[in-house]
């Protein structure tokens, strides 16, 4: 009699209603050896910024329905490392605490090349454990093109990737060589996925614009029928 009861709640239901969080987010920061010192604190410094700006916060808070958030560093093929595990950002305070412990890391790895798809691997496994959420994105900045082992297209081949989006920020350096020919890499071959788009930095001085047009872009939910229930922030 109960389970029959439970069957028909369950049948009911929206389905967003079964699901923890409405996006799994993980964000994916380039500390490949054409990355120096200053600039990799430019792009850690843009991201804290970014995520506690008064747009972001809105986005993340436009619906009661929360976003899980994790964050790594990648470089060569086995340099890749988690600064943020899955966090579920249910609150103001949690958003905070999440932002203060990517500002508190430093980057493990500075001399190896850009193997951005091991990085992509690497942010498909981290994205099979995430909590239950409605839809999964994986956030991928960098200042290069694959120079290390295989490119993006064979690792969407390799890995799950079939219910990821996969969106882009590319840091279009002044001193970089052929600059138009890293966007192009990257609506060529990163972009992935329903709904995916790039935002470009001019520099890594641009680095927390980028990333904030980015962010709130990805975590303000979808409209229906035009429009959201907005809710204000917890805590």
């Amino acid at each position: 009699m109960i389970r029959g009861w439970l069957f028909a709640l369950l049948a009911v239901l929206p389905i967003g209603a079964l699901a923890e969080c409405r996006l799994a987010l993980t964000l994916a920061l380039d500390v490949s050896s054409s990355v120096d010192a200053r600039e990799d604190a430019l792009q850690r410094g843009g991201v804290v910024a970014a995520l506690t700006s008064p747009e972001v916060i809105d986005a993340f808070f436009a619906v009661d329905q929360p976003v899980a958030l994790s964050v790594y560093e990648w470089s060569g093929r086995y340099q890749q490392d988690l600064l943020l595990d899955w966090t579920l950002i249910d609150s103001r305070r949690a958003l905070v605490e999440a932002a203060e412990t990517i500002a508190g890391t430093r980057r493990k790895h500075a001399d190896f090349p850009t193997a951005m798809g091991y990085a992509l691997g690497f942010g498909a496994r981290l994205l099979e454990r995430a909590p239950n959420c409605l839809r999964h994105t994986l956030d991928m900045s960098g200042d290069g093109q694959t120079n290390e082992g295989f490119g993006p297209s064979e690792a969407y081949r390799a890995f799950p990737f079939a219910d990821v989006t996969v969106n882009g920020l590319v840091v279009n350096a002044a001193d970089f060589e052929g600059e138009i020919g890293l966007i192009a890499f990257y609506r060529a071959e990163v972009l992935h996925g329903p709904g995916a788009f790039l935002e470009i930095a001019n520099g890594f001085e641009d680095y927390e614009r980028a990333m904030r047009r980015k962010l709130e872009r990805e975590v303000l939910p979808p409209r229906l029928g035009g429009q959201f229930q907005p809710v204000g922030p917890k805590g």
